[in-house]
């Protein structure tokens, strides 16, 4: 049996946040990350990734999602993803085309629906969240989705908090793992 996870901001490679997390090196944090989702994806789920899977040395982070990480996995682009459409080489076929190596989809949002409950996956909370708790204010506006009552799933805040209003955050630093469709599923049901 299958199931379906979501995650964000995992950051591979990315010195800085690895040391933010506790880590000692950047090896120290890719390994524990690749460790933790193995032990909750199998190969036959499937891992929405929303957005900042590094901040540089791309073709290292898509090698280890490509062949480390179980699952197939679906990109919702980030602001350091520069397949996102705020980057110049997001529009490049032949930058897409190395994304798509490692990802089955890469989109900037996507609508889904489980269970007959509609909810949208963005990168970025709506833009009345700002950037998160700690952060006064909103970046990228233009690429935020209008609240219209539709529940989001979302990254990009690197805080801690995980329900606030219609939002989820599912980012790595409020969970440490993928969160399973289950706990989406009842989030969903309280709202």
């Amino acid at each position: 049996m299958s199931t379906v996870f979501f995650t964000a901001d995992l950051h591979l490679g990315h010195k800085r946040v690895s040391e933010l997390r506790g880590f000692k090196s950047i090896e120290e944090h890719d390994a524990h990350i690749i460790s933790v989702w193995n032990s909750r994806v199998t190969k036959r789920d499937t891992v929405y990734v929303l957005g900042d899977i590094a901040v540089s040395n791309y073709e290292n982070a898509l090698d280890i999602i490509k062949n480390q990480l179980n699952g197939a996995k679906h990109l919702i682009s980030g602001n350091h993803d520069i397949v996102h459409p705020m980057h110049k080489k997001g529009h490049s076929r032949a930058e897409l085309l190395k994304w798509l190596d490692s990802f089955e989809t890469v989109n900037p949002y996507l609508r889904k629906t489980n269970n007959h409950r509609s909810f949208l996956l963005s990168h970025f909370p709506y833009e009345s969240w700002g950037d998160g708790e700690k952060r006064a204010g909103s970046r990228y506006n233009q690429y935020r989705l209008p609240n219209t009552g539709t529940p989001l799933i979302h990254g990009h805040t690197h805080g801690t908090e995980r329900t606030h209003g219609n939002m989820l955050h599912v980012g790595w630093d409020a969970w440490g793992e993928p969160v399973n469709i289950n706990f989406i599923e009842g989030w969903l049901d309280t709202l």
